[in-house]
């Protein structure tokens, strides 16, 4: 069973990306992954690797708006998950104007030798409808 302090650690490191995520600062927010990470966006293949990971958000719309609420963290001493669900507004370049979604996400974290605990498996996906293609 993770203790409160390891909780409260991975809610800080949500909190962490979501300011870094807002700031468009990208490098912290692959700095949250493990090396060999796997992100699972929706409408998109598997991303792997940090540095595939860094590159991917770099490509990512601008976000002027962004909440994530960790909803059920549970694990052990050395692995967690958590559950969450998001709500963010983005301008997708070309777009008649910004985007309001909301989603959810799971994240499978491990903890490092230093404390933190990393993401190695993350999949998010809207709850909006998937975008139809051009008539």
């Amino acid at each position: 069973m993770l203790s409160q302090a390891d909780i409260a650690k991975i809610n800080e490191l949500t909190e962490t990306f979501v300011k870094a995520a807002l700031a468009n600062n990208w490098a912290t927010v692959a700095g949250l992954y493990t090396d060999d990470a796997v992100l699972n966006p929706s409408h998109a293949p598997a991303v792997k690797g940090r540095t595939a990971i860094n590159a991917w958000f770099e490509q990512f719309p601008p976000i002027t708006a962004f909440k994530a609420s960790n909803v059920k963290v549970e694990g052990r001493e050395d692995l967690a998950y958590v559950l969450g669900s998001y709500t963010m507004t983005i301008v997708p370049s070309g777009a008649p104007g910004p985007v309001n979604d909301s989603g959810k996400y799971v994240e499978v974290r491990r903890k490092q030798s230093d404390g933190r605990w990393l993401i190695a498996v993350d999949i998010f996906n809207s709850d909006l409808a998937a975008p139809q293609p051009a008539k």
